[in-house]
């Protein structure tokens, strides 16, 4: 096969979801409603965390560490997936394409480690509540949030620049509608056996351990929970912990889903249906996940969009 060495001149070709220019209408608006309440629900965790005091707690700034990567994480695929479908140009530069993988890398591995803080953050809030305020202090806080993104940024810079090493095939269209590694790797003319050692690697560090993590935390606050006499306390420690529980779970799953999809079948539409329930849904979903069972956080959000209303409401009344 010919290949392509100038990597000035390479063009990837996102195929996107479908040629049908009805059904390109209807993922655009699924798309566009997808991504501004994911925007919306993520920038107003955000907000309401910073504008209350009584949410400055070492729980609500990873939360809000948490809605940062997840507005980064749907950014960086989602709008030029739009681009591309109202323009009807499919074309990603190799630059742009490096730059989607580099990101969406960072902003995946910033979510994992953020659910692994979270879940210590629990564990030290329910099995050791007498330590939790010397422990859990905002200087030991900050730490783990940057070290979590110090971490991804580092973990994602050898997947990203190992692929500039490689030629690639005269075809360089890619069956998604972001520039997934895997699927370029697959374009790839050369030997990309480097290329996957660094993939898996890194994979079983960033996502094994933080995973590990995870289960031996929970498996301790079960334990803990078990040991407390009352209904009462037993509800408490439970409803404190749910919420990210069950972020945690549309995490790895749909994580899982993805591997499985692209391991399991060559069809590249099973691949992207998961990717994009990765990549788009549970995204959206945190925002509501953390505030419907969350009396602290309704309230802060109801206080949120009362001072908006009113900035909107005296902004139109400035007006003559």
């Amino acid at each position: 096969m010919e290949r392509e060495n100038q990597t000035g001149d390479r063009k990837f070709l996102l195929l996107g979801f479908t040629e049908d220019s009805d059904l390109q209408s209807f993922f655009f608006g699924l798309l566009l409603s997808m991504y501004l309440v994911s925007i919306t629900g993520n920038l107003l965790i955000v907000l309401a965390i910073v504008s209350d005091h009584h949410l400055h707690t070492p729980m609500y700034f990873f939360l809000s560490n948490l809605s940062i990567a997840d507005i980064g994480f749907t950014s960086t695929t989602i709008p030029k997936a739009l681009q591309n479908i109202h323009t009807q140009s499919k074309l990603i530069s190799f630059t742009g394409c490096i730059t989607q993988i580099f990101f969406f890398i960072v902003f995946g591995c910033l979510d994992n480690l953020l659910l692994t803080v979270m879940a210590y953050d629990r564990f030290m809030a329910i099995c050791h509540p007498l330590h939790y305020v010397v422990i859990m202090n905002s200087c030991f806080c900050v730490m783990l949030a940057l070290g979590s993104w110090i971490v991804s940024v580092m973990s994602s810079l050898p997947e990203t620049l190992t692929v500039l090493r490689l030629s690639f095939c005269t075809n360089m269209e890619i069956p998604h509608f972001f520039c997934d590694l895997p699927e370029v790797l697959k374009l790839a003319c050369s030997d990309t056996l480097v290329n996957n050692i660094v993939i898996y690697s890194i994979t079983i560090v960033i996502a094994g351990f933080p995973f590990s993590g995870i289960l031996l935390s929970y498996s301790r606050i079960f334990s803990s929970i078990l040991r407390i006499p009352s209904a009462g306390g037993k509800y408490k420690a439970v409803s404190t912990c749910g919420s990210h529980l069950l972020v945690v779970f549309l995490f790895y799953s749909n994580g899982l889903g993805v591997y499985l999809s692209s391991a399991a079948t060559s069809s590249s539409r099973m691949s992207l249906v998961a990717s994009l329930m990765y990549t788009m849904v549970t995204p959206m979903l945190n925002p509501f996940i953390y505030s419907l069972r969350n009396k602290d956080m309704q309230k802060a959000l109801g206080k949120l969009l009362r001072k908006i209303m009113l900035l909107g409401e005296g902004s139109i009344a400035g007006f003559p």
